[in-house]
């Protein structure tokens, strides 16, 4: 059995100090990806990644992004978009590696110093694994109004720029997974990809179809991503269509005390892969005292690789 998780921990040295050793420790996944790390290398606490081979992308945004990939062995083969990634392992000091991808997909390369993306060949498993952070984004211009947002308006700039980036990612996700097929590996793309894909994905949908994370286009989006023949929503395929569960509630509130939550955080794999899941869960803390962050991991148990 396989055990794959994703968390967006919201920072590693807060998610350390709420308890994410103890989940870790728990949980014990053979396989962990990590969003918005948001940490520089020589600021990662070495405790976090002991016992791991951790691949990570920092990016060059202080305080912003990050995204890594949690092994047991080595892994064969390391991919991101800027071309190098640091990797932790037990009892050494963490050390800069050359991670190239072989073909930047059109567009991609504005992103590559953010720390969004990172892909890994499992060495022990035919599987590829990527963890994914996705811009949240904002509203079109058309939606905004002044008074009404957050956020001052910014003229659909936020907008622009994560619907190029989908576009960018999508032409690049489907040529990963021809050549994760071609080299006879499972893809499995995990991450918080900031937009609830159904009606049970988010808490009083018909109120948000004019939110970032919910907007049609965004929707419209993921369902060229997800099908039976390209990559499968794990979760939704195991608890069908009901609402929830939630991957994420806002701090503000009662949000997380009511279940007020979205669901924007996936297992997404390849229909041969996730054709041998057993299990799929997102780990809600009991208590609003308990939360690491303002995410939850979504864990899934892969009965992989299948039985001659």
């Amino acid at each position: 059995m396989l055990r794959v998780a994703t968390y967006n921990v919201n920072g590693i040295r807060a998610a350390q100090r709420r308890g994410f050793e103890t989940w870790l420790a728990a949980r014990d996944p053979d396989v962990l990806a990590l969003q918005e790390v948001r940490s520089p290398v020589e600021k990662v606490p070495a405790e976090v990644f002991a016992g791991w081979h951790a691949t990570y992308d920092p990016g060059r945004l202080a305080g912003r992004n990050g995204v890594a990939v949690l092994t047991r062995q080595p892994p064969a083969a390391v991919r991101t978009w800027s071309g190098r990634a640091t990797a932790f392992a037990p009892g050494s000091a963490p050390v800069e590696i050359e991670a190239p991808t072989p073909t930047l997909a059109r567009g991609l390369s504005r992103y590559a110093d953010e720390g969004r993306y990172v892909e890994v060949d499992l060495a022990d498993q035919p599987l590829t694994v990527a963890s994914l952070y996705l811009p949240k984004g904002g509203l079109p211009v058309e939606l905004q109004k002044p008074g009404r947002m957050r956020e001052e308006p910014d003229g659909g700039a936020r907008y622009e720029r994560k619907m190029h980036f989908m576009s960018a990612f999508a032409r690049h996700l489907d040529r990963v997974r021809r050549q994760a097929r071609q080299a006879g590996r499972e893809l499995l793309l995990l991450g918080d990809l900031n937009i609830a894909h159904q009606p049970y994905d988010v808490t009083n949908w018909r109120r948000s179809h004019q939110s970032e994370g919910f907007l049609p286009q965004e929707r419209a989006w993921l369902d060229e991503l997800i099908g039976p023949r390209t990559l499968i929503d794990v979760l939704r395929r195991e608890h069908g269509e009901v609402d929830g569960p939630y991957s994420w509630w806002s701090w503000m509130g009662q949000a997380f005390e009511k279940d007020v939550g979205w669901r924007i955080d996936y297992h997404l794999a390849t229909p041969g892969l996730a054709r041998t899941v057993a299990q799929v869960e997102v780990d809600r803390e009991p208590s609003r005292e308990e939360r690491v962050s303002d995410h939850a991991a979504v864990v899934a148990d892969y009965a992989f690789p299948p039985a001659p």
